[in-house]
């Protein structure tokens, strides 16, 4: 499962994605429920967006491509 949202590039809008994996990974919990995502996504919104935006400056730009965030793309620090 993944949870959608958009950034802006500009004019451009981007759609994007996080695995709900990568999302309690980066919230440091796991098996948040369903219901709790779009609270869960507000209270991390920034971190999402920069790593967003990190994956979309990094790669080549494709027109009407999904920026994908996975666990792999969430840092241990």
């Amino acid at each position: 499962m993944a949870f959608g949202f958009t950034m802006m590039n500009g004019e451009q809008e981007i759609e994007c994605q996080i695995s709900d994996a990568a999302m309690d990974e980066l919230a440091g919990t796991r098996g948040t429920a369903s219901m709790a995502r779009q609270a869960q996504f507000v209270a991390l919104r920034d971190a999402v967006e920069r790593i967003a935006s990190d994956i979309y400056d990094s790669s080549p730009v494709v027109r009407g491509a999904t920026i994908r965030i996975f666990t792999k793309h969430i840092s241990k620090e």
